[in-house]
């Protein structure tokens, strides 16, 4: 692929077709499975948290880790991500599943599929390469601060029945419940996390969420045969047997096709289908899309960067859109690229996408030979892995980074998304985040155009021009943001003068309110009676002028190639006038 073809190609399958056509091995094969097994392995207790997060049953992030993980992995563009339930949703996917419950949720990543699909389509994939560093670490901190508050109330025992929606209310119910914190639990949580901590500092390449979870499920029995009971995922989630009565934990069966809005919502009624439900979960859908979009691709240039591959962004945002669109029809929550387990999946040896098909049979064959054993996962476990999910996703070292050496601009930016990703929305902060960027981003440039008197240059003007004629150059780009103050200075510097000769060789750009300006420069020195004459146009502002000629005739009947035949002219006006 050429430099930027990634950027704007479209086929489905596009990463597996790369991989075969490069030829595929058995020797590749084997790398595959064993990278597809450890992730798989790795990826079975993140499922489960996430979804708990997302307020749904453990089973329906293995769902989607085994559907959408498979579907997006046979038709996308990245060769090496991972896909399934990741953290950044969960701000979102919680207040869908609390007001909506789990049919809500399905319907609003189908939702959101279809919306990815036609980014798709309409090639948007090279957007990622728009949204500022600021923006993005600003509002997966705010997630993290996010889901680390929800897991509170699982880490410390906490009885919580109605969670309130907005943050700073959040904190006040968390606050109002401390007397309430079970020291078991909390015991659990705590071992759970130090564990986490010092596992890596070992050495061991076994991720440290695996034995620090199979460690808590042994001090989870042996405070039990004590008469401490902690929260584990059988004794919170049950499931319906054939023949109607409840067991714990998960189902150890596949899952089964169904509507999603058949499902039950948050009474545990069927949800139902209609056009006003669908105006309200549309804004959480285009949210959903959104993030989706953006964790993704950003998770493919992460692995391009490790691997010297080049994902297709298009073919990578269309297997999302698929993915999200056919797993909710069998329970799967909204699914994207998860960057650490796509991560992981790279170095523990992937060659090509069959590794995140064999992850996804992996996950199959947890659900149904290892569903019993789920079950004695601690729920303040858990909510420590989540924790430890949230610091990671936060990248608080490169935040720190950033607030320390970046330009005041950035750190706005950033401060701003984080702020009102946890305040407020995570749409309205990356939407406020870019809008913000972008405006601070036009004034620094606009900044940076200036008027400069060379009419005493030698550099410049090598013919002497007429007296009393000012030459000047804009160096910048003459668009609406710099034009008015630069129309403005020219303006201050035309009394006394007869002429004024704009030299425009550092001038890249152009644009309408360019154009206006430029239009009343004349203006004014028409109703002056001062000469005015423009050199050398680059050709991007050169073309806007013959784009709109019929505004702009004065200032191409005004303008010369070079500055020299600018000087010339403005000689013969002269000889001109004088022989008058």
């Amino acid at each position: 692929m050429s430099h930027r073809a990634h950027l704007l190609s479209l086929r489905a399958g596009h990463a597996l077709r790369e991989a075969f056509a490069d030829g595929y091995a058995r020797a590749d094969l084997i790398k595959d499975l064993i990278a597809g097994i450890t992730v798989g392995v790795i990826a079975i207790p993140l499922a489960m948290a996430l979804a708990i997060a997302s307020g749904v049953a453990p089973q329906y992030g293995l769902y989607t880790a085994l559907i959408a993980g498979a579907i997006i992995a046979l038709t996308g563009g990245s060769r090496f991500s991972i896909s399934g339930p990741t953290a950044a949703f969960v701000v979102i996917l919680h207040p869908i599943a609390t007001k909506y419950g789990l049919a809500g949720l399905l319907l609003a990543s189908i939702m959101a599929g279809g919306i990815l699909v036609a980014m798709a389509y309409a090639r948007l994939g090279r957007f990622i390469e728009y949204i500022p560093e600021s923006v993005t670490l600003g509002f997966t901190g705010g997630i993290a601060i996010v889901i680390a508050v929800l897991q509170i109330s699982d880490f410390t025992g906490m009885t919580i029945n109605d969670m309130p929606e907005h943050f700073v209310d959040k904190l006040i119910t968390i606050s109002s419940h401390f007397q309430e914190i079970d020291l078991g639990s909390f015991a659990v949580a705590l071992f759970t996390l130090a564990v986490m901590i010092v596992w890596p500092r070992l050495g061991s390449r076994i991720p440290a969420h695996l034995p620090a979870l199979a460690l808590a499920c042994l001090i989870g029995i042996v405070l039990s045969w004590q008469g401490i009971d902690v929260d584990t995922i059988g004794s919170r989630f049950h499931y319906l047997l054939p023949n109607g009565e409840q067991a714990p934990g998960i189902p150890p069966y596949l899952p089964t096709f169904d509507w999603p809005w058949n499902r039950p919502g948050a009474n545990g009624q069927p949800l139902g289908l209609s056009l006003n439900l669908i105006s309200a979960l549309l804004p959480a859908a285009f949210a959903i899309a959104m993030l989706g979009a953006i964790e993704s691709l950003l998770c493919a240039v992460v692995l391009d960067g490790m691997s010297g591959k080049r994902h297709s962004a298009n073919s990578e945002l269309l297997a999302q859109g698929l993915g999200n669109l056919i797993a909710p029809f069998f329970g799967g929550i909204t699914a994207t690229a998860a960057i650490a387990r796509s991560a992981t999946n790279f170095k523990a040896g992937a060659i090509s996408p069959i590794a995140a098909i064999i992850h996804s049979v992996v996950i199959l064959l947890s659900i149904l030979l290892l569903a019993r054993v789920l079950t004695y996962i601690p729920m303040p476990a858990m909510a420590a892995l989540l924790m430890v999910v949230a610091w990671n996703m936060s990248e608080a070292p490169k935040s720190v980074k950033l607030v320390r050496t970046s330009p005041t601009s950035d750190i706005l930016v950033f401060l701003t998304c984080l702020s009102l990703t946890v305040f407020f929305d995570m749409v309205i902060a990356i939407t406020a985040g870019i809008v913000l960027a972008s405006l601070l981003f036009m004034k620094e440039i606009a900044a940076l155009t200036d008027v400069v008197d060379i009419t005493n240059n030698s550099n410049f003007v090598h013919t002497t021009p007429p007296n009393n004629i000012k030459i000047v150059k804009i160096r910048g780009p003459l668009f609406f943001a710099a034009a008015d103050r630069i129309v403005g200075e020219l303006s201050a510097q035309t009394p006394g003068i007869n002429g004024l000769i704009i030299h425009l060789q550092y001038s890249a750009y152009l644009d309408a309110g360019g154009l206006s300006a430029i239009n009343k420069l004349i203006a004014h020195c028409e109703k002056n009676k001062i000469s005015i004459r423009f050199s050398s146009w680059q050709f991007q502002p050169l073309k806007t002028l013959a784009k709109a000629r019929d505004e702009t005739s004065a200032a191409l009947s005004l303008s010369f190639a070079t500055l020299n035949d600018a000087i010339e002219d403005a000689l013969k006006e002269g000889a001109l006038y004088e022989a008058r």
